[in-house]
């Protein structure tokens, strides 16, 4: 079965499977044999609740700047499919993808695959056909039963553990901390840059005989607020007075730790300079991770989608100069914590617009009108809209020069704010 576009493959990819999200690692451990996928070169396993993404981008980042060939998968994208999917820094070609999509077709037989497990095998198969110096793998939710847990890590990072994906993880830190720690390996590297695991990631981490390395213990950190630099100090070695990293946040602090503590255990294979460690600091940027894409007003965007996250956003926000007024562009899923998220946020803002999420999980702005009411915002402050695109743009008009408008809480309400500013930029 062949397929012309990459649009056309990954419509099929979607209808192959009864379910979108079945966790288990059989279907996925026939396919890595009947593919014959392996990688001689490290691969850096990346999990945990939030810093995911720029946990793994501070890893490319730097093995790029040492001169190194890397290759990165996360999840989800914003807009394109492609994003997923980068070769020394660039987003995989559409006829890159098809070639090895037609691969995994040829090869499943009868097997049906979830669309997570089919696209990640054609994207390992990409990363094997380019003979590469290293792999950085985001694993997509949990750890234990997530199809990116087939692949065999040289060195595994936990950047956050809190609350989320409660239906398929656990509702607790502990059961949640437990699932993660299974991206660990015996007698490799495990990093937790979370500052205080659950005792279920240090049990397990002991039971299977991993390298455990905890931010706060066995590597740490120090911000020199008066010169604007910072110091790591790793379980490997130091590096001191570096510059800041670009993404603002105190947390990003905390990611680029846990990035440069894996790298540190892989210099035996994969040596880098301190300026490789500084140029990833210096240009390190993603979009969503709080980008600000216009001024007067200004435009934030941020996928933060769970308590945890809102959490480092009001801290942000909290440091950031004060502006004229500061509001919200607000959509989330109905399966999130949308209750917590309202409760933490709320003394962030002057004024929220809050938008309907399309498909299957998506939430509705009146639910998130009720929770902001329960939390104490007044009915006059609120405004809801059917779209991401309506809010923003409402925002946006309604905006003194000197305003602030922050658009977050999903995914979803990040990629559609994203093309309503390009179709405007487009238009004007």
């Amino acid at each position: 079965m062949k397929f012309e576009t990459l649009d056309a493959w990954l419509h099929h990819i979607e209808g192959l499977h009864a379910q979108a999200i079945d966790l288990g690692l059989d279907r996925m451990e026939t396919m890595l044999k009947r593919l014959d996928i392996r990688f001689k070169c490290p691969v850096f396993t990346v999990g945990g609740t939030n810093g995911k993404g720029s946990t793994c981008a501070f890893i490319e980042s730097a093995l790029l700047a040492g001169g190194y060939s890397v290759g990165v998968h996360t999840s989800p994208h914003l807009i394109r499919f492609n994003e997923r999917v980068r070769i020394n820094g660039k987003d995989a070609k559409d006829e890159e993808l098809i070639r090895q999509f037609e691969k995994v077709e040829a090869a499943r037989g009868e097997m049906t695959l979830s669309y997570f497990e089919y696209t990640l095998l054609g994207i390992l198969l990409l990363f094997a056909e380019k003979d590469l110096d290293a792999v950085v793998l985001e694993i997509g939710l949990g750890g234990r039963l997530d199809a990116v847990n087939t692949v065999e890590p040289s060195v595994s990072v936990i950047t956050s553990i809190g609350i989320d994906h409660t239906a398929y993880l656990g509702t607790t830190r502990e059961s949640i901390g437990w699932e993660k720690a299974h991206i660990y390996r015996s007698g490799k590297p495990a990093i937790c840059a979370d500052a205080n695991p659950p005792i279920t990631v240090e049990q397990y981490a002991d039971k299977i005989g991993a390298e455990l390395l905890v931010i706060g213990k066995t590597f740490r950190f120090e911000h020199n607020h008066g010169d604007k630099t910072w110091n790591f100090f790793g379980s490997r070695g130091e590096l001191r007075n570096l510059p800041l990293p670009t993404m603002p946040g105190e947390h990003q602090l905390n990611n680029a730790s846990g990035a440069f503590e894996a790298l540190q255990c892989m210099q035996g294979k994969l040596p880098l300079k301190r300026e490789a460690f500084e140029s990833a600091l210096l240009n390190t940027r993603i979009t969503g991770r709080f980008s600000k894409v216009r001024n007067a007003p200004e435009v934030y965007l941020d996928v933060g989608h769970n308590p945890h996250a809102a959490k480092e956003l009001a801290k942000t926000l909290s440091g950031l100069p004060k502006a004229t007024r500061q509001v919200a562009v607000f959509g989330m899923l109905s399966d999130k914590d949308r209750a917590q998220v309202c409760r933490i946020m709320v003394s962030s803002f002057n004024k929220w617009y809050l938008s309907d999420l399309q498909g299957p999980r998506g939430g509705i702005a009146q639910d998130l009108c009720a929770m902001l009411s329960e939390a104490g915002v007044p009915q006059e402050k609120i405004q809801t809209f059917k779209t991401v695109e309506e809010a923003l743009q409402r925002a946006i008009e309604e905006a003194h020069e000197t305003d602030r408008i922050v658009t977050f809480g999903s995914f979803l309400t990040v990629a559609s704010a994203i093309e309503y500013l390009k179709e405007k930029v487009g238009r004007n």
